[in-house]
């Protein structure tokens, strides 16, 4: 889908897609930057979506890689969240599809403001340990559970999916902030690449801002995730809040406030 961007937007939106991916790998939440970025430029909705979908999982990918490369992230041990994750994005973006462009310029504003508030309040545990819990039924039905649910939202909306899988998986799990970061990029990742697609089938991308954002995402995870490993949650935890915080500002400013 064509749609032209003045040069200056095109730096601005790069730049941001730089911070967010260096934000969304240490804390999550790069979505709440990259999708009110290219709002401001005046993108319509879906194609926002699909857009930033496409910049997000070339993040996704070099963060969680990260992680799985230090042994922060088990695929096998995982495997019931990664499915459910899947099938929940493909939903997400097929119901989001059908929602008139009208009523999704209302409510993805008050959707990021909702995950950015949210966000704020998860507890962060500390870094004393990287054992994972015993795999039994439980907790196989609560990866699905949250697979699904999480997935579907980042196929339907997105902004701040990566601080969501931080929250509940420190809930459900009692995991460290490392391991909790390494399943958050990796889940988001899934998701990411299963909405593409199905955005992609449906032409809701803007393939040129996208792949352009998604290279400055790519080199912002990658440090993000490198500072996030080497400096834990004395690093994470401010960042987060910091982040949300601004986020949320901006936003309750933008809704309604702004004329």
């Amino acid at each position: 889908m064509d749609f032209l961007l003045d040069p200056t937007v095109l730096a601005l939106l790069c730049a941001v897609a730089f911070f967010a991916g260096f934000i969304d790998a240490i804390a999550g939440g790069g979505g709440l930057l990259t999708v009110p970025a290219l709002l401001t430029a005046g993108l319509p909705p879906h194609l926002v979506l699909g857009t930033n979908k496409l910049a997000a999982t070339f993040g996704s990918a070099t963060a969680s890689y990260t992680y799985y490369k230090k042994r922060l992230f088990d695929p096998v041990y995982w495997r019931h969240a990664l499915v459910c994750t899947a099938i929940g994005a493909c939903i997400g973006v097929l119901v989001v599809d059908q929602i008139p462009k009208q009523t999704l310029e209302k409510v993805l504003p008050l959707i990021i403001l909702g995950a950015a508030i949210y966000s704020l309040f998860g507890k962060v545990q500390s870094d004393d340990q990287h054992d994972l819990p015993e795999d039994n039924a439980k907790l196989r039905w609560q990866q699905r559970l949250q697979g699904l649910a999480l997935g579907f939202y980042d196929g339907i909306a997105g902004p701040g999916t990566g601080s969501f899988w931080m929250v509940s998986s420190m809930a459900l799990y009692k995991i460290n902030l490392l391991l909790t970061s390494g399943l958050a990029r990796s889940m988001n990742f899934v998701s990411n690449i299963v909405a593409l697609v199905t955005f992609g089938l449906l032409g809701h991308i803007h393939v040129a801002l996208g792949l352009s954002m998604g290279a400055c995402l790519m080199i912002g995870s990658y440090f993000g995730a490198h500072t996030a490993i080497r400096f834990g949650s004395k690093l994470i935890k401010p960042l987060f809040i910091l982040m949300v915080m601004g986020i949320a500002s901006r936003l309750i400013w933008q809704t309604w406030f702004s004329q």
